[in-house]
C-alpha cells in the first residue's frame, strides 16, 4: 500500500515541480528578454539620431567612429542606410538577407524593435531596426544585430539554479511524502498485523494509539474488541473442557449401575440390550476424551502461537525423534498385528533433532498409527524420519485405500469422518488434535496421497537452528 500511495504522491510533486519550474524558467526568458530589449533599443534610437544629424551635416566621420567603437565594445554589427550611401561595422552588410528585410521594412516606414523569447539551448543573433528623418520623410534606416549568448548564457544558469532547486524541492517533498504516508499507513499496517494474530492465535496484543485521530480511535476499538473476542473464545474453550469434564463423573457412575445392573440379568435378550447400551456408554467416554483432548491441544496451540518472539516455551525442547518413535511402534504393534498390517520403524536418515515436546510428539505419533492401523487394516505402515530444508519431518505411511484428494482437505475439521469409514468406531477428532499439536509446537502436519494408494502424513518441525519455532 506505501508504495502505491508514494506513487500517486511521486507523480504529483513532479507535476507541481515541473510546473513551478517552467513557470519561473518561462519569467526568467520573458524578464532577460526584455532587459536586453530596452537596452539594445536605447542603443538603436541612439544611433538613428546620430544618424539623423549625420545626414544634416553631411558629415559621418563621427557616426562611423561610433558604430565601431559600439562593434568592438558589445560585438554587435551595425547597418546604416543613408540617402548617400551605406554605413557599417561589425561585419553585418546589407549582403545578408534578415539585413536587407530589416532596411526595406524600416524605409517603409516600419519599426522592428521587439526582440524573440531568449532560449536557452538556442543559437544564432536577433536583429532590431527602425527609420530615422521627418514626420514627412524618411532619410534613412538604422539596423542592429543583437547578439543574444551572453543572455543565454545567463538563462543557462538560472536554468541551474532552478532545475537543482526544483530537485531540492523535489526530494523535500517526497520525503515528507514518505514521512505522512509511514505515519499514516503504520497504525494500519500495525491493524492488519493484529488481525491477522486474532484470526491465526485468537488473541492479540494492545495495539498503540499513533497515527491521525481516526485511526487512533479505530485502534482503540479494535483493542477493545479483540479482548472481547479472546474472552470469549477462552470461555467457549474453558465451557467445552469443563463440560466434558464434568460429564465423566455421571457417565462414571452410570457405568458402574450399569455394571452392577448387568449381573442382575438373566436372560440373553436382557444381558444383549444392556451389552448395546454399553457400547453407546463406551462411545460417549470416547467421544468426551476426544473433546477433552481436542481442549487441551487447541489451548496448547493457542498458547504456542501466541509466545512472545525470541522467549521459548518452557515445554519446548531440542530431542531426538527417533526413541519417542521407537516407543510409540513397539506400543502400537499389537494393534496392527491384530488388524493384519505390518508396522515397520526404518533407521535414521541422520542425526537430525527438532524442536518439541516429547509428550506431544508421542501423542501425535500414537494419533497417526491408530488411524493407519484403523482405516487401512492389512496394509503396510512405515514410520520413519526425513531431512527438510528447515528441519526433520517424521513420517508415517501406509498403503492402504487412502483418502481422495478432496477429502484430503477436510480431514481435519472438527468430526469430520470420510463417508465411507462411517461403521469404523471413531469421533473424528484425531487430525484435529495431531494437526493442533503440531501447530503448538511450532510444526505443520502435511496429509498426501500415496502412489499408487495409501495415505502419507508428515509432521515437520524446525530444527534446533531455526527461529521459526520461536
Amino acid at each position: 500500500m506505501k508504495v502505491r500511495v508514494l506513487g500517486i504522491l511521486s507523480l504529483l510533486v513532479v507535476i507541481i515541480v515541473v510546473t513551478v519550474s517552467s513557470v519561473i524558467l518561462t519569467s526568467a526568458s520573458r524578464e532577460l528578454t526584455q532587459e536586453l530589449q530596452i537596452n539594445r533599443v536605447a542603443a538603436l534610437n541612439r544611433f538613428a539620431q546620430l544618424a539623423s544629424d549625420a545626414a544634416e551635416d553631411n558629415d559621418t566621420t563621427q557616426l562611423q567612429r561610433e558604430m565601431d567603437r559600439y562593434s568592438e565594445l558589445y560585438g554587435e554589427g551595425i547597418l546604416i542606410r543613408l540617402q548617400e550611401k551605406t554605413l557599417g561595422s561589425g561585419g553585418l552588410t546589407a549582403d545578408r538577407p534578415e539585413a536587407r528585410d530589416a532596411l526595406n521594412r524600416a524605409s517603409l516606414n516600419l519599426s522592428d524593435t521587439t526582440l524573440n523569447p531568449i532560449r536557452a539551448f538556442g543559437s544564432g543573433t536577433d536583429i532590431i531596426s527602425r527609420s530615422f528623418g521627418t514626420a514627412s520623410q524618411v532619410l534613412g534606416e538604422v539596423v542592429l544585430e543583437v547578439d543574444l549568448d551572453a543572455a543565454r548564457q545567463k538563462l543557462r544558469e538560472r536554468w541551474l539554479v532552478v532545475v537543482l532547486a526544483a530537485l531540492a524541492l523535489g526530494a523535500l517533498l517526497l520525503l515528507a511524502a514518505s514521512r505522512i504516508t509511514g505515519w499514516v499507513l503504520r497504525p494500519v499496517h500495525r491493524l492488519s498485523k493484529a488481525v491477522h494474530e486474532l484470526e491465526t492465535t485468537g488473541k492479540t496484543s494492545q495495539l498503540p494509539e499513533a497515527g491521525p485521530p481516526e485511526l487512533r480511535e479505530l485502534s482503540r476499538s479494535f483493542t477493545a474488541m479483540a479482548g472481547t473476542v479472546t474472552e470469549s473464545m477462552e470461555s467457549q474453550r474453558r465451557l467445552i473442557a469443563d463440560t466434558s469434564h464434568q460429564l465423566r463423573n455421571p457417565v462414571g457412575a452410570l457405568r458402574l449401575r450399569i455394571d452392577l445392573l448387568q449381573l442382575a440379568l438373566r436372560s440373553d435378550p436382557e444381558k444383549e440390550a444392556a451389552a448395546g447400551v454399553v457400547a453407546e456408554l463406551e462411545r460417549v467416554e470416547e467421544m468426551l476424551d476426544g473433546v477433552l483432548k481436542l481442549a487441551a491441544a487447541e489451548h496448547r496451540a493457542f498458547e504456542g502461537s501466541s509466545r512472545v518472539e525470541h522467549t521459548e516455551h518452557k515445554r519446548l525442547a531440542v530431542i531426538d525423534p527417533y526413541p519417542v518413535l521407537q516407543g510409540e511402534v513397539e506400543r502400537a504393534t499389537p494393534a496392527a498385528h491384530r488388524a493384519g498390517s505390518e508396522l515397520t520403524l526404518e533407521g535414521p536418515a541422520s542425526e537430525g533433532h527438532i524442536v518439541c515436546d516429547p509428550d506431544e510428539l508421542a501423542h501425535m505419533v500414537g494419533e497417526l498409527l491408530t488411524n493407519a492401523i484403523k482405516y487401512a487394516p492389512g496394509s503396510r505402515i512405515t514410520v520413519a524420519t526425513q531431512q527438510t530444508s528447515g528441519g526433520t519431518a517424521v513420517v508415517i505411511s501406509d498403503d492402504g485405500p487412502g483418502l481422495p484428494a478432496e477429502q484430503l482437505a477436510e480431514s481435519t475439521t472438527r468430526f469430520w469422518r470420510a463417508p465411507q469409514h462411517n461403521k469404523i468406531p471413531g469421533n473424528g477428532l484425531g487430525m484435529t488434535i495431531v494437526e493442533r499439536l503440531a501447530q503448538a509446537n511450532g510444526g505443520r502436519l502435511i496429509l498426501q496421497t500415496r502412489e499408487p494408494h495409501g495415505l502419507v502424513a508428515r509432521l515437520e518441525f524446525a530444527g534446533p537452528g531455526d527461529g521459526s519455532h520461536v
